[in-house]
């Protein structure tokens, strides 16, 4: 009888750690409103535009409960997020945008980034990021300027 009764509750806590456990989400809006609850009639805590990385930490109905790259805790309604891909904001005051994974490498014209700047990644080499940003502008950047998910 233990052993039935076991097969059958590790399943149900799995799924229940599964549903509630923390994942990388992107905003893919051009621009979203975060939230301090669950729907629009509370207060815009943010406004973020596209690629803002979030981490969802729980859900109701059809709000997520997030952190962003601060710490701080916000609501943003599913439709205005993805997990098909990984985003980065810049965490430091400044990132230099580089031309090729490494600091022997130009700078780009739209160097430098600076904080909550956002990018959708599309590759890592080494310490090295390859992010292009909402208007299809690419370039490399130093992996700890950024908070990635």
């Amino acid at each position: 009888m233990y052993r039935v009764m076991i097969h059958l509750i590790i399943p149900a806590i799995l799924v229940s750690f599964l549903a509630t456990s923390v994942s990388a989400l992107c905003v893919n809006a051009s621009v979203a409103n975060l939230r301090n609850g669950p729907g629009t009639k509370y207060k815009k805590t943010w406004e973020v535009f596209k690629y803002m990385p979030l981490k969802k930490i729980g859900k109701k109905g059809k709000w997520y409960r997030v952190r962003d790259v601060d710490g701080d805790i916000h609501w943003i309604h599913k439709d205005l997020v993805t997990t098909k891909f990984k985003c980065a904001v810049v965490k430091a005051d400044t990132a230099n945008i580089r031309t090729g994974p490494g600091k022997r490498y130009k700078k780009t014209e739209l160097s430098p980034a600076i904080r909550y700047d956002t990018f959708k990644v599309l590759k890592f080499k080494g310490k090295w990021v390859r992010v292009v940003d909402e208007f299809g502008d690419k370039g490399w950047i130093f992996r700890k300027l950024l908070w990635i998910q």
